[in-house]
């Protein structure tokens, strides 16, 4: 008997806990997923390649695309809130997004307000910082404050707000492809740098073979 009782325990408890099990998969966001391919996230948004920009190719392939959700009643991504999502892709991987919420839809909404709508679908937060002392440092500075981060040992969630605006913004990310991208861009910029005296001596002699290719055309059709 006590263990059919223990065992009716054990059910209800799982039961009770599996909506907040569900809710807390930080790899997710509506309907993207950290790990999506770039074509996945095209298809998904309906834009092309062309819309695409490369920051950096070596040593990894840096791209980001930016979204504005068409604002038609009935879609599934819900543009009464969002204002633009910025994807960010490590080889053709979707490792970061960065959701930014339209002003009108968290108008006069604190921070505790946003953190608490978040903590309803997600869970509750693993660190949160509802002060910051922003306003008493130079505001160039810090462009983003953090307001609260939910996280597991794979994935991050991080609410920030805006220092010049106030927008708020939720940005995702997988840790372990989050770290990489930032050793590829870091790497990145130091290759651009150590080529930039090459770059510069090549356009200006692109210049210069311009300049004289012109001349010479000129020189044959031009008439006083």
């Amino acid at each position: 008997m006590k263990t059919t009782r223990s065992l009716m325990l054990c059910l209800v408890a799982l039961l009770f806990a599996a909506p907040v099990l569900r809710a807390q998969d930080f790899s997710k966001y509506r309907n993207f997923s950290l790990g999506m391919s770039l074509a996945s996230v095209l298809k998904h948004t309906d834009q092309k390649m062309s819309d695409v920009r490369a920051l950096h190719q070596h040593p990894a392939l840096m791209e980001e695309v930016t979204w504005w959700p068409p604002n038609i009643p009935g879609l599934a991504f819900q543009s009464d809130t969002v204002s633009q999502i910025l994807f960010s892709f490590y080889n053709g991987e979707l490792y970061q997004i960065a959701v930014t919420y339209d002003r009108s839809s968290t108008e006069g909404m604190t921070a505790e307000d946003m953190v608490m709508s978040i903590s309803a679908k997600y869970g509750p937060a693993t660190n949160v910082v509802l002060k910051n002392d922003t306003a008493k440092n130079d505001p160039y500075n810090a462009r983003q404050h953090p307001v609260a981060t939910w996280e597991d040992t794979q994935y991050s969630f991080n609410l920030v707000r805006s220092s010049f605006s106030g927008d708020f913004e939720l940005v995702i990310y997988s840790k372990e492809r989050n770290l990489e991208a930032g050793l590829a861009i870091a790497e990145a910029v130091k290759r651009e740098e150590q080529e930039a005296p090459q770059r510069e001596v090549a356009r200006l002699k692109k210049q210069t073979d311009d300049l004289e290719t012109a001349r010479l055309k000129n020189q044959k059709t031009f008439r006083p």
